[in-house]
């Protein structure tokens, strides 16, 4: 599967200029992508999810080529960001994928707007337990700001991104993923980025790990379709939170892919894109009912649990 780039568009919202790609046409897949990322981690699977969906893969607030102003980077300032910017597009339901910080925004996403998502796919998302890669927690501490500041002065942040770049290229697995460290790395020369990823990250995480969790709340996905994608190698988010998700959230589909990193859709695009188009093929999209929604609410947690399903392989 080529990878392709996508006509950049702007939409201001707020008065932030948002960008975002838009491409094919159907039922409408948001792509949220992850912390430091932008819409172009999509870009290997845009193409083949675009084939029966219209595919909006958007720059969240403050990453990427959408502005990056002193603004709300709390999950649910992200969330309202999302719906109005569909809002803007013409967009009232859509199936909804997150992708690591941006799955924590997927789920709060549906939590927040249920009646205007469908399904819900957590691609090695946060928010499903505690533990968290150490170079994370490591934004919150106080100097990161300075230190990236020195760090990615131009002769260092060359040399910084090419090892980085050569160390991916080895083919050792738990390194897999360095190559798209280097390019978050190389996007912390803006200032700019740099604070609005210490506002995100301060938000979800502190120095014992994720602090944001959907574990209180999973019992509502009872009313929606979900699917869980984890690549088996992760050293971001380890896949046993895959595996927590069948837990907290028994009718999820869990699929952990063999030899893929944190980013599965880049190291597997076919592989992915099947999956995930699998998973829309063989599901109804949730038909939002405030009564039921109500009595969920009622019930809560208790009683909801089922045996855990095993994760599949794929």
């Amino acid at each position: 599967m080529s990878e392709q780039s996508h006509e950049v568009r702007f939409a201001t919202v707020h008065g932030h200029r948002r960008a975002y790609v838009q491409v094919g046409s159907g039922p409408a897949l948001l792509l949220l992508h992850g912390l430091g990322c932008d819409h172009t981690t999509w870009s290997p699977v845009i193409e083949a999810l675009a084939e029966h969906h219209t595919v909006i893969a958007p720059d969240l607030l403050g990453h990427g080529q959408s502005d990056k102003p002193r603004a709300d980077y709390t999950l649910g300032g992200y969330a309202n960001g999302m719906r109005d910017l569909l809002t803007v597009l013409g967009i009232e339901q859509a199936t909804v994928v997150g992708h690591s910080f941006g799955g924590g925004v997927a789920m709060q996403f549906a939590y927040q707007y249920p009646e205007r998502t469908e399904r819900l796919a957590l691609v090695a998302s946060g928010g499903l337990g505690p533990e968290v890669s150490p170079i994370i927690r490591a934004i919150t501490t106080p100097g990161f700001h300075q230190a990236m500041g020195l760090l990615t002065l131009p002769g260092l942040r060359h040399l910084g991104t090419t090892g980085l770049r050569l160390l991916a290229a080895t083919g050792v697995k738990h390194i897999r993923d360095l190559d798209e460290v280097a390019t978050i790395y190389d996007s912390l020369k803006d200032p700019a980025a740099r604070t609005a990823m210490r506002h995100v990250v301060r938000g979800v995480v502190d120095w014992q790990g994720q602090v944001v969790t959907m574990a209180d709340r999973a019992y509502l996905t009872d009313a929606m379709p979900m699917a869980v994608i984890w690549g088996r190698d992760d050293m971001v988010l380890p896949v046993q939170h895959a595996h927590q998700a069948a837990t907290l959230a028994p009718t999820a589909r869990v699929e952990v892919m063999a030899d893929a990193g944190h980013f599965p859709h880049k190291d597997h695009p076919q592989r992915f894109a099947r999956i995930l188009t699998d998973f829309i093929r063989t599901t109804e999209p949730a038909s939002y009912s405030r009564a039921r929604w109500r009595r969920l609410l009622e019930q809560g947690a208790a009683g909801t649990l089922a045996p855990v399903p095993a994760a599949t392989p794929a």
